[in-house]
């Protein structure tokens, strides 16, 4: 069974390029334009990973994780942030990888691998 990321940023350029990345190593995609949206995807699409941008209009990075790791059901789902945000990697608690952007494609789905191991 493929292992479903969650994008979520609000730049289509970003959303596309991460999406191609992940999707090329197998991975199956549910996409985000904000942190509000995010949740309702998350709710309904059940990430094994969100990759995370933190300033966004309607619903920061930041609110969006708060309020998704309130629930039990997503309080160990791992969280890589893609930010170029100063202070990025104090927003999230223990954070699997924190990206500046541009991304480099092999560092990050090397993270994204270390956080989701094949079964």
């Amino acid at each position: 069974m493929k292992k479903k990321v969650l994008v979520v940023d609000d730049e289509a350029d970003v959303r596309k390029f991460l999406t191609a990345v992940l999707e090329k190593h197998g991975y199956e995609i549910a996409i985000a334009e904000d942190g509000m949206a995010a949740l309702e995807i998350a709710r309904r699409e059940k990430p094994d990973l969100v990759t995370l941008d933190l300033h966004m209009p309607h619903g920061t990075g930041t609110d969006f994780y708060r309020k998704f790791t309130r629930s039990h059901d997503y309080a160990d789902t791992p969280i890589i942030i893609v930010s170029g945000l100063a202070g990025r990697e104090l927003a999230v608690k223990k954070p699997v990888a924190v990206f500046d952007k541009p991304i480099d494609p092999d560092e990050f789905i090397a993270a994204v691998r270390s956080a989701l191991p094949e079964d």
